[in-house]
């Protein structure tokens, strides 16, 4: 089983988004080195806690800065945007990279309604209700094929590269998991958004429609983690994350290091709920885990997400598991 990394671009309190976007660059760098397989950022909008609002700038940095790990959206909000723009940033990415981009795309806004609604340009509130026909037509273009009917017909992609960026579909809902099998893509469950998903990536793979690039079907689960050298450490990370929240998602990662009462008896069943599952605990915990959601998802990779307010111990997080594992 493979290990990734899902990064959200946090930021914590008392610090700026420039500096987050630098500690991703600095984790992606320390997960080549530990072996992850690949580092995926997300793209999100109108949230102050959370840097990450174009990703496909933010992987040209990564992988000019690391060796051989692949990078890549997780994911880039299609509905937001033309196909051809974004099948040209990502052929940019793949002649500069070639062999180590990725394209993971989603379906959903990854904003708030307004934010969404001022990406479009055609008055309507979201592009979604064209996200078949955007995907196929993003397809094509990246395949270095030029559209022979339609409005587009005549278009290309450039630049020409000698291979392509690998394309996957991100899903929390069976709708995006049926296009994927629909149109022979690998699929990427966020488990840490839905954690009822197996039977749906049962589905997928059962209704898979084989690709020429892909004539398997293949599953990576989006797993929310945080491990630490004990529980003390474990809760306490959890406090920051438990608070930003409760608080609405909108602020910077709160810094809870100075709060007396978080240390009480380490539960995290509250995170267990079918829509907000996390693995949270020491590294044989947390390993133990983590192979029961693969095993139940029959997942060939796992990507880890986490947030916490302390950069170290996120490192230390992803550093643990990697041990844990043996990458």
């Amino acid at each position: 089983m493979r290990l990734s990394v899902l990064d959200q671009s946090p930021v914590p309190e008392g610090t700026t988004p420039s500096q987050a976007l630098r500690n991703s660059i600095d984790l992606a760098q320390f997960a080549d080195d530990l072996g992850y397989y690949r580092y995926w950022v997300a793209e999100h909008h109108g949230m102050h806690g959370l840097a990450g609002s174009s990703p496909e700038i933010l992987i040209g940095h990564i992988a000019e800065n690391t060796k051989t790990i692949r990078v890549g959206s997780g994911g880039v909000m299609l509905s937001h945007y033309s196909p051809l723009k974004v099948a040209e940033n990502f052929k940019v990415l793949e002649a500069l990279h070639p062999n180590r981009i990725d394209l993971g795309l989603g379906r959903a806004p990854g904003s708030d309604a307004r934010t969404a609604y001022a990406f479009q340009s055609t008055g309507s509130a979201s592009g979604s209700e064209n996200y078949l026909e955007s995907l196929l037509a993003l397809r094509q273009l990246l395949s270095g094929k030029t559209i022979q009917s339609g409005p587009l017909s005549g278009v290309e992609a450039l630049p020409t590269t000698a291979s392509v960026p690998e394309m996957w579909l991100l899903a929390s809902s069976d709708g995006s998991a049926s296009v994927a099998a629909h149109c022979g893509l690998p699929l990427s469950w966020a488990h840490f958004i839905n954690g009822d998903g197996a039977t749906v990536c049962d589905l997928y793979r059962q209704h898979y429609s084989p690709s020429e690039e892909h004539p398997d079907p293949s599953v990576s689960v989006g797993v929310s983690v945080l491990c630490a050298d004990s529980k003390e450490d474990a809760q306490q990370m959890l406090s920051s994350l438990e608070l930003w929240r409760s608080s609405g998602l909108r602020g910077p990662i709160p810094d809870t290091s100075n709060i007396k009462d978080v240390n009480e008896e380490f539960n995290d069943l509250r995170f267990h709920s079918p829509s907000r599952p996390m693995v949270i605990g020491t590294p044989d915990r947390v390993k133990g885990q983590l192979c029961a959601i693969a095993d139940t998802y029959e997942a060939e990779e796992l990507l880890l997400v986490t947030i916490c307010y302390s950069h170290s111990q996120r490192l230390r997080s992803y550093e643990l598991i990697a041990e844990a594992f043996n990458t």
